[in-house]
Parts: C-alpha cells; structure tokens; sequence
C-alpha cells in the first residue's frame, strides 16, 4: 500500500437519534491528502468486551440522495439503517463514512446524467460506460488505513460487494466474514439491485 498523508483523528462524542433511541458512539475525523477526502468513522464500543472480540465494520459510500433524501432509486438508506442497527447492539461496531465516493465515486452530477441514461432505459453499469465514467471508480486504500490506525486489522465486513472485500484484503485488512445487508426490492430499484446482482457479483 502505499503511503498516505491523513491527518487526525480529531476525535469527539457524537450522540445519534437510532430507532427512536439516544446512542452516544465516539466520531473519528479524517482528513486525507485531497481536500475532498473528508472522512467520519462511528464508533460503538461496549464496556467489558474482550480484547480479541472482532469488529462488525461498515464501509459506507456517501449518497445524497439515498442517505439524506432517501430516494428509492437505490439502497443506500436502507443499508445505511441496517448498518447502524448492526453497529449499535454490537459489543464493538464501527461505520467509516465516506461522502466524497458519491455515485460509487463519480461524484453526484454524474451520477445524475448516469440517471438520465438509466431513465433511458440502460441499467448502472450502461450508464455510467455510456458517459464515459468508470462502472465502480471508489478506493478502499484510506478507508483500510482508518482501520489499521483504530486497531482493527481483522474485521466483519457489512456488505456484500466482492470489490471492497478484495481491495480490503489487498491492504492488509483481515475479512473474517462478510454480512450482506439486504433489503427487499421497489419498484423504482428492482433493476438496480438485479444488475448489483448478475453484473457486479454482489450478493444481496
């Protein structure tokens, strides 16, 4: 791997509204080289838990429109709820948020002209080739750095795309097992989840 400039971790409390609940979780600050690599991780961490307990981890790409609009176009708000229903009741859970991997890391203008082909009637994968942007541009190189520095060199994973396991893997970060994070299908995301599916090799 190589070396990366980061700065931090600023660290803080942060306390959460979760499922109706107040959950206090330690925020971790990142900043990398670029300026848009901004970076939050959350961390739960239960009092007494054994030393050689393994951490439930969520890698989180930022989507603006799932994650805060909640837009059924995708499901990204729904695994990021299902995540943190993961990371809350685990004896130690952790979610590296990553806002600047907007549109699987083409950013959210041209995720939007990706809708716009979409809307045309290609499916993801098309779409992003036909304006001209690779199919799946993130790096996990920062989000596995994070991890290392918090201590956590073996992980569960929540997700079930093969690309983050492997290029966690590829860095130096132990999967002991991934959790898929799956939630049924809409009618505005069917075909999405279908091309994750027999497309990308997710399992969902």
């Amino acid at each position: 791997m190589t070396t990366l400039m980061v700065q931090g971790p600023v660290v803080t409390k942060l306390p959460i509204d979760w499922r109706g609940r107040e959950m206090m979780l330690d925020a971790y600050a990142y900043q990398g080289g670029a300026s848009h690599e901004q970076v939050l991780a959350l961390l739960n961490h239960a009092a007494d838990t054994a030393p050689d307990t393994v951490p439930v981890v969520r890698i989180h790409s930022g989507c603006v429109t799932g994650d805060i609009f909640h837009s059924l176009r995708c499901d990204c708000y729904r695994q990021l709820q299902l995540a943190l229903d993961e990371i809350c009741t685990a004896p130690v859970g952790l979610i590296i948020y990553l806002p600047y991997q907007e549109g699987r890391g083409i950013g959210l203008y041209r995720k939007l002209q990706a809708y716009k082909c979409q809307d045309d009637g290609a499916d993801t994968v098309d779409a992003n080739v036909e304006i001209g942007m690779p199919i799946d541009a993130r790096d996990y190189e920062l989000a596995a750095w994070i991890l290392k520095d918090l201590g956590m060199a073996t992980i569960k994973l929540l997700s079930g795309n093969p690309l983050k396991r492997d290029a966690l893997a590829n860095a130096g970060i132990t999967v002991a097992q991934c959790i898929p994070l799956i939630s049924p299908p809409n009618r505005f995301n069917e075909r999405y989840l279908k091309t994750k599916r027999q497309r990308m090799a997710h399992d969902l």
